[in-house]
């Protein structure tokens, strides 16, 4: 008999339910909201700041990009050096996080654990200590943006060959296979579309974290940024945000074109 035709059909959550998960998101919203004072009267009372800020940044100061370029080209190397050193990196500790490759449970808990302490640290911090450590210099800022990338690459990673289909690793395990080429022939051809398609995210995402890490010292056009919001010169700040979305754009396109051939 198939028990699967005699089982019960899920229900169908009442329109009450839905209705009291919104109240109660919404009174968790605001409750959260008065408790840090939150207050959105405070935004239109300040209108004229406002104005006058977005006022002050027209027209932008389209000489500063010529002057701001060596920085841009040095935040792009920042990020791809902090990308790769991450990528490599994160190779063994995908394997180790990963259930169905290594059975040992306490060594994949420890993985984990250890990659989940690597995410919980935001880059910015990362970049203010390895300033204080390495002096302020973009090394701070690869060796915060490798340490960051290493977070999301193996995170992403080690998702993905969990769900890998286990047929192939199943056949090499009968014909006596050991573990790296187990590893080699079996995981690698599953997963490399995906893990090059998130070090291409990575990067993207480093791009922007890079822009900013100069703030704390660590190198990049994050250094003009301060120093233009400094002097409060706001058409040289618009015109870094401009730079610098145009660059973001141009390595999003490439980066989305190379993950769609992959994928």
């Amino acid at each position: 008999m198939d028990t699967k035709l005699n089982s019960p059909l899920p229900v169908r959550p009442s329109r009450w339910s839905f209705y009291l998960f919104l109240v109660g998101l919404f009174v968790i919203v605001l409750l959260s909201a008065i408790y840090i004072g939150a207050n959105p009267l405070i935004l239109f009372q300040n209108i004229d700041n406002m104005v006058d800020l977005i006022v002050s940044m027209f027209p932008p100061a389209w000489s500063y990009i010529a002057t701001t370029t060596p920085a841009m080209l040095e935040t792009i190397r920042m990020a791809l050096l902090g990308t790769t050193i991450g990528m490599i990196f994160s190779i063994p500790i995908m394997f180790l996080c990963a259930r169905n490759i290594f059975r040992t449970r306490w060594l994949v808990e420890l993985s984990r654990i250890g990659l989940n302490v690597l995410r919980t640290i935001p880059d910015l911090l990362l970049a203010a200590i390895f300033a204080a450590i390495l002096g302020f210099s973009p090394l701070a800022g690869i060796v915060a943006l490798s340490i960051f990338s290493i977070g999301i690459i193996a995170k992403l990673s080690f998702e993905a060959i969990e769900n890998i289909d286990n047929g192939p690793l199943e056949s090499m395990t009968a014909v006596g296979a050991n573990k790296l080429q187990w590893i080699a022939f079996g995981v690698v051809p599953q997963i490399l579309p995906h893990f090059v398609s998130y070090v291409l995210y990575t990067f993207e995402i480093n791009i922007r974290a890079a822009a900013i890490l100069g703030l704390v010292g660590a190198g990049g056009i994050g250094i003009y940024y301060d120093r233009a919001l400094g002097f409060f010169a706001y058409d040289q700040v618009l015109a870094l945000i401009l730079y610098t979305l145009v660059v973001v754009i141009i390595i999003d396109l490439i980066s989305l074109n190379i993950r769609e051939k992959l994928l």
